[in-house]
């Protein structure tokens, strides 16, 4: 226990390097591609000199100013303007309408995974749920979401982007975030292994016999590992989510960081990966936080802290 801190401190380094890291690489990517970057934007056969774009872009002083740049503006909330897909629109205002939608979109996803994650912890799945879990995970997320795009389309038709088709894309989206890629089967195998492998330890065995619950003595021990995991499920979905709503055209952060891939429009890349990457950065605080609390807990608690070490 004497090394404790390490790990979330790591955690903590990591979240803070992550939104400067995302950035750096995509514009190292810019200037990797051949050509001038501010032919992207405009090329040279239709626009004839780009000095004029690339002074306007800030792509005339190289990776390093125009990075330097771009972060600068960032820090002050100005993402920059879209390059092609909205060419000169505000990105804040594109991750502004699209946030809300990935937000909801991770929200509901999570919904049968806490509910699985809950049941696993708390004793003996019902019969036959493993097995249709684990079927339904095998599905991989982009044929569930062909499927449910195609059953909107049949069912709202030429309202399909109205509002009750809206929210039906998203509930959509959602189920096949939750089941899909063994997602939801993951979260209940992992969380089961967890607390099965805890439960064998010699401790739980004397709590049992003082006439204490399994529960409450493996919960504390497990607890970091199990942070560990809700992490990768949040962070498994949040790459989904670029998938589903691309083919479900929700009209989020996903969406837009695949169409600004497409159309090479870094402008909205950079603002939306650097968005995930703060989501990712987010979730790494949140984990480092859990495990300093729970190490406090633990080393407070003569029992757990025995426990702990078994």
């Amino acid at each position: 226990m004497g090394f404790w801190w390490i790990r979330p401190m790591v955690r903590v380094l990591a979240a803070l390097a992550l939104p400067v890291l995302v950035p750096t690489i995509i514009t190292l990517l810019i200037w990797s591609l051949p050509g001038d970057p501010a032919s992207l934007i405009c090329p040279a056969e239709s626009c004839g000199s780009t000095e004029v774009l690339s002074a306007r872009w800030n792509l005339d002083q190289g990776p390093q100013g125009f990075l330097s740049a771009w972060l600068g503006d960032a820090v002050q909330g100005d993402l920059g303007r879209s390059w092609r897909l909205q060419q000169g629109v505000q990105v804040n205002e594109l991750i502004g309408d699209a946030l809300p939608n990935t937000l909801i979109l991770l929200a509901l996803a999570l919904i049968p995974l806490t509910i699985g994650t809950l049941r696993a912890a708390l004793g003996p799945l019902p019969r036959g749920f493993g097995p249709v879990i684990q079927v339904l995970g095998l599905v991989p997320a982009l044929v569930l979401a062909l499927v449910a795009a195609a059953v909107v389309e049949l069912r709202w038709g030429s309202a399909s982007f109205g509002d009750a088709a809206s929210w039906a894309r998203l509930i959509a989206g959602a189920l096949v975030l939750g089941l899909a890629d063994g997602a939801l089967s993951g979260a209940v195998g992992g969380t089961r292994a967890l607390f099965e492998a805890e439960a064998r330890q010699r401790y739980v065995g004397i709590a049992l016999l003082r006439g204490e619950g399994v529960l409450g003595n493996t919960l504390p021990n497990v607890a970091p590992a199990l942070a560990g995991q809700v992490r990768g499920r949040v962070l498994h979905l949040l790459s989904g989510a670029v998938i589903v709503e691309a083919i479900l055209r929700i009209d989020g952060v996903g969406d837009l960081l695949w169409g600004g891939t497409l159309l090479q429009d870094f402008g909205v890349v950079l603002a939306s990966a650097t968005i995930f990457a703060l989501i990712s950065s987010a979730l790494l605080l949140l984990q480092a936080m859990a495990e300093v609390l729970i190490a406090l807990v633990v080393r407070r608690s003569p029992d757990l802290g025995e426990g702990a070490g078994a």
